[in-house]
């Protein structure tokens, strides 16, 4: 208990030291007026209680992320723990904050575009389908979950297929109407909810004391299949470590937020409470394994165990609307980021309803048609998963050479966000080569790969920050 003990304080203390560095980093201007006025139109752009927007962003990047990744993380034993730690801080809680921020500084711009600013044109063409894809993946692979547990709830003639309908229709209305009609009314329930949840697993961990393991025991995997830490690790525990997802969110929270001095508790304080979230169902994934074996590889089901065991009847029912009403919550919010981006990318107002419908429909359609394509075969929705993992983690890799390239073009500490920058492309790149699903080689061949890709892409950004200045001294 000592290694999570240590983990938890860090995340915490991570918030207020850290935190507070790379806010000031960045720079931020109270007085500066936000786009949540500036722009204010009723439907995006509409100003918001800071509390209220840090719950809707802690659902929007939450769901089911550090939950079930952290779940399946834990199997590579106390190494997750660490990757948990010091990937919030160090890499997820910045990326969230800076790209959050920036985002805020540019009226509330979508991802391709903040980032077509510093990586080109031709980069931001390709961030707009690779956005809007992920968007429809993420709104697609969080349908079939919780329509079939409502199917299971409820009378047999409300199949699975009715649900799907009943939560795309939720979805297509969750995407029109206005942002605080009722995201901005649900969500700090459902977000509340979670973290009530999550609190109940963390008192229980000490009132129970389970023996888990310490970093004295040494970092090596005890996954079942034999898989290595580096990478696997870091592709299954993404949304609580960090997640390209999150900053396709927050230009959703830029529009809302009242001043930039909430900027840190929202971007970087949603990202550690995650953070957080991910830390104790890590650690109470590890107790379950050490108590039942570590062959049960489905996620919802241990999470059905834990709480009903550790929170009795009040955890069945947290145990129900996190598995539900988490993934719902965050495919509604994809759906509508893929609007944005859409309507960023044609330079259209979305105060008009008309325009709203426009864009959504044909998103939706093809949203719908992913699902229909993955229930075909037994194996599709974990095809689509595993599409959604990779590419989330990608995105990530894409948002902090992005913030990189600003933070060295604004004169200010680029390294904050270089370092993690290189270690996910080694991620990502090592991971394609070695995953089951990818390419499958040998890990050291893979690592190898890994290694040459990323010297290369790091070898670039030092050509070009290099160039760059030789050519401003000329």
């Amino acid at each position: 208990m000592i290694s999570f003990a240590c983990c938890l304080i860090f995340l915490i203390a991570g918030y207020f030291i850290y935190g507070r560095f790379i806010e000031r980093v960045f720079g931020i201007d109270p007085h500066r007026k936000t786009p949540a006025y500036e722009l204010r139109d009723g439907v995006d752009y509409v100003p918001m209680p800071a509390w209220r927007v840090f719950m809707i962003q802690f659902l929007n990047i939450a769901g089911l992320g550090p939950i079930f990744g952290a779940i399946m993380g834990a199997k590579f034993g106390v190494a997750s723990f660490l990757w948990i730690a010091l990937g919030t801080v160090f890499a997820g809680a910045t990326h969230d904050f800076i790209a959050g921020m920036l985002s805020l500084h540019h009226r509330g711009e979508s991802l391709p575009e903040m980032t077509g600013r510093y990586l080109g044109k031709n980069f931001k063409q390709f961030m707009r389908i690779f956005t809007v894809v992920l968007m429809v993946l993420v709104g697609s692979v969080f349908v079939a979950g919780p329509a079939g547990l409502l199917a299971n709830l409820t009378v047999e003639s409300l199949d699975t297929t009715f649900w799907i309908i009943v939560i795309f229709i939720y979805y297509l209305i969750a995407t029109l109407l206005p942002v605080d009609k009722i995201i901005g009314k649900i969500y700090p329930l459902f977000g509340a909810a979670l973290l009530f949840m999550a609190l109940g697993i963390l008192f229980m961990l000490f009132f129970l004391h389970p023996d888990l393991p310490e970093f004295t025991e040494g970092l090596r995997s005890a996954d079942p299949r034999g898989l290595p830490v580096f990478p696997i690790m870091f592709v299954s525990i993404a949304c609580g470590a960090i997640s390209g997802f999150h900053a396709t969110q927050s230009p959703m929270m830029a529009r809302t937020i009242k001043n930039e001095k909430y900027g840190r508790p929202v971007f970087f304080g949603a990202m550690v409470a995650e953070g957080i979230v991910a830390l104790i169902w890590a650690a109470a994934a590890t107790a379950f394994y050490q108590e039942n074996g570590i062959e049960e590889s489905n996620a919802a089901v241990i999470v059905d165990a834990i709480t009903k065991d550790w929170l009795g009847k009040v955890g069945a029912v947290l145990a129900i609307l996190g598995v539900i009403a988490a993934p719902v919550t965050t495919g509604d919010t994809a759906f509508r980021s893929a609007r944005l981006i859409v309507a960023d990318f044609l330079h259209w107002e979305q105060k008009s309803i008309r325009r709203r419908i426009l864009i959504s429909i044909p998103v939706f359609l093809a949203g719908i048609g992913l699902l229909l394509y993955s229930m075909k075969d037994k194996d599709g929705f974990d095809m689509i998963w595993r599409y959604f993992a990779w590419m989330n983690q990608t995105l990530a890799i894409f948002t902090l050479w992005a913030l990189t390239v600003y933070l060295v073009k604004e004169k200010k500490c680029y390294w904050v966000t270089l370092i993690p920058a290189v270690f996910m492309t080694a991620v990502c790149s090592s991971y394609i080569f070695i995953a089951p699903e990818g390419f499958a080689l040998d890990k050291d061949l893979s690592w190898l790969l890994g290694g040459i890709i990323t010297l290369g892409t790091l070898g670039f950004f030092i050509y070009w920050k290099v160039k760059r200045s030789v050519s401003k001294v000329v």
